[in-house]
């Protein structure tokens, strides 16, 4: 006798329900995709007992007559593809005519629908996947469907669902994803009674995600297409950085209008946001990605919320590049800090007879070839005046018979002039604790990180030298030699050539021995060898084997780190100067490498705020 068999047609709708309905938030799910693809463009969904005892999602799209609801009974029953070329575009959200009869397998449910051409509705009461009774009824435009005691007929499932909080957060969370997936449709969820969600449809996107989020400042627009093509294209919103959201928000993706949760598109957004984010933390807001419906495959996952790319790196990089380009026009919206003019009143500190302290060599631009690096400044003589800029000199070379040419004397600089010193527009107040500079700009108060936002400049500014090959370095008057461990003779083989790019030379010297004689012209007040053993440390760990740019941009921004002024360090006022101008002409600067802001920016009336002046 065989010993395979067909299996009974309510055993193998249960067996589908494992795979469909995973908890009460998964039938939300299903029957929403349902309603927004039947036109409706209001939606009020009802939740009792964590949706165990009750779940009713009620519509007014276009309905259903009596053979319509019949057949959504059916297993495979549905009205969004005819044949097999229809999968490979599929342009609506439900498709494969599982979800009800899987939902009624395990629950005791009922369905009240009426067609827009109808003078009356039908209504099908099923119990655990079986027709109890149809009959006609009175009823508005549109489609009911009740789920009462879901999975009351596999306690092992119910069992293992979790707290009734936790159910209800994930219930949340579906209607939340799809009321951005479809702005235009008004959504209001109600828990034991009390309404919990309402969702106009006259709200923007932008104004119901800020509402999503609990979210009240300015987002982040992306809006960006390839090569001028309208598709694929990607648009959105994200919240800045450096602002505090609830630890539950996180990057809500839309694949065609589809909520879907994908780790690479995820990993393109944290990409994209490479440099501005602190380690650990995610980027939160909205990515609706919308791309020629053949490109993707919606059907390789049970509950549709995983897709499938056909050019899988292309979108990656796509949502890494429009990413990066919006935050390109973020910078430009804080430079608004730097161009608000002062108030009328306001008196200038500046005073062109009085000569500025002399500014640290570290805050100059750094140099641009070879030939040329700063050196340190001489002590100052009694009563001769200081200028404004450190002396530059051409590079020593390496003198075998350690005979230097001498020095000439430094030829005196002019001072800032007033007018060099408003190309940042802000008035210096002075450095708090030996690290925070206090300014006033045409709003109100600034606060700037001095080693957040010399690192970001140093680094930006590295970088560009690192893609051209013209880091500057400084070449040793006395060459260093450094014992080597094994792992780092291993690093220095393996990343020879990126490190003589990022402004070292060394060659071997028999055994685990390695002569340092140059190093990077920014690093020059630091010990050649601790600087050279930093720089490898960061090729170790777990990021050693990558060889791509994160990489690279990892050790970049660690010699950034180490090259730009310090917390503590006090800075003279033309010190100061140099760095907001710098920060004023960067194209990037509102971040340190490593993701902390550089600069917090308080209104006047928020300062009067504190004061209970406003």
């Amino acid at each position: 006798m065989s010993k395979i068999r067909v299996l009974p047609e309510q055993l193998a709708n249960c067996i589908a329900a494992g795979e469909v309905v995973e908890r009460p938030a998964s039938v939300v799910k299903e029957l929403i995709e349902n309603s927004l693809d039947a036109g409706a463009d209001r939606i009020e969904i009802e939740i009792e007992g964590g949706g165990t005892r009750l779940i009713r999602i009620i519509d007014n799209g276009e309905g259903m007559d009596e053979d319509d609801v019949l057949l959504c009974l059916e297993r495979h029953g549905t009205s969004k593809i005819l044949t097999d070329q229809d999968l490979e575009a599929i342009n609506s959200l439900g498709f494969r005519g599982e979800a009800i009869p899987s939902i009624s397998s395990v629950s005791r449910m009922t369905i009240t629908s009426r067609h827009q051409s109808e003078d009356l509705g039908t209504t099908a009461i099923l119990n655990y996947g079986k027709l109890y009774k149809i009959h006609e009824s009175g009823c508005a435009h549109g489609t009911i469907i009740e789920i009462k005691n879901l999975f009351g007929n596999t306690p092992a499932r119910r069992k293992f669902l979790r707290t009734k909080r936790t159910e209800l957060g994930h219930i949340d969370e579906v209607v939340k994803n799809y009321s951005l997936a479809a702005p235009e449709v008004s959504f209001t969820l109600r828990i034991d009674g009390k309404q919990t969600l309402a969702l106009d449809s006259h709200q923007n996107l932008k104004q119901r995600l800020a509402y999503i989020l609990k979210y009240s400042g300015s987002f982040i627009e992306i809006d960006h297409s390839e090569k001028g093509s309208p598709l694929p294209h990607l648009s959105g919103f994200l919240v800045p950085p450096d602002h505090p959201v609830k630890a539950s928000s996180r990057i809500r993706i839309l694949v065609n209008g589809r909520s879907v949760k994908d780790r690479m598109l995820t990993h393109g957004a944290a990409e994209g946001l490479r440099g501005f984010l602190m380690k650990h933390h995610s980027p939160a807001g909205l990515l609706n990605l919308h791309l020629d419906p053949a490109e993707v495959d919606v059907n390789v996952h049970p509950t549709k919320q995983e897709v499938r790319f056909r050019r899988s790196r292309d979108i990656h990089q796509l949502i890494v590049r429009a990413i990066q380009q919006g935050m390109a026009g973020y910078q430009q919206t804080l430079k608004n800090v730097f161009r608000k003019p002062l108030p009328a009143n306001d008196t200038s500190h500046y005073n062109r007879e009085e000569p500025r302290d002399m500014p640290s060599p570290m805050l100059q631009e750094l140099p641009t070839t070879r030939s040329e690096t700063t050196l340190p400044l001489p002590e100052k003589d009694p009563g001769q005046t200081q200028t404004s800029e450190p002396i530059r000199r051409p590079e020593p070379a390496l003198v075998p018979s350690g005979k230097i040419k001498k020095a000439e004397p430094p030829t005196p600089l002019p001072v800032f002039s007033k007018e060099q010193a408003k190309d940042h527009g802000l008035k210096i107040i002075g450095q708090y604790d030996n690290l925070y500079i206090f300014c006033q700009s045409g709003n109100g108060l600034v606060v700037i990180d001095q080693h957040a936002a010399h690192e970001r400049l140093l680094f930006e500014k590295l970088k560009k030298q690192f893609l051209h090959g013209t880091i500057s370095r400084q070449t040793l008057l006395f060459p260093e030699t450094v014992e080597l461990s094994v792992a780092d003779l291993h690093k220095v083989e393996q990343y020879g050539e990126e490190i003589e790019k990022m402004g070292f030379t060394v060659r071997e010297f028999g055994g685990n021995s390695y002569v340092i004689s140059a190093i990077p012209a920014l690093g020059s007040h630091m010990a050649p060898t601790e600087l050279f053993l930093d720089i490898l440390e960061q090729f170790g760990g777990s990021s050693g084997s990558r060889r791509d740019g994160s990489l690279l941009e990892d050790v970049l921004a660690s010699m950034a780190c180490k090259a730009a002024v310090k917390a503590g360090d006090k800075l003279a006022t033309a010190e100061i100067e140099t760095l907001l101008n710098n920060m004023a002409k960067a194209d990037l600067f509102s971040h340190c490498p490593h993701g902390r802001p550089v600069l917090k920016n308080f209104s006047a009336n928020d300062v009067k705020k504190w004061f209970h002046r406003s």
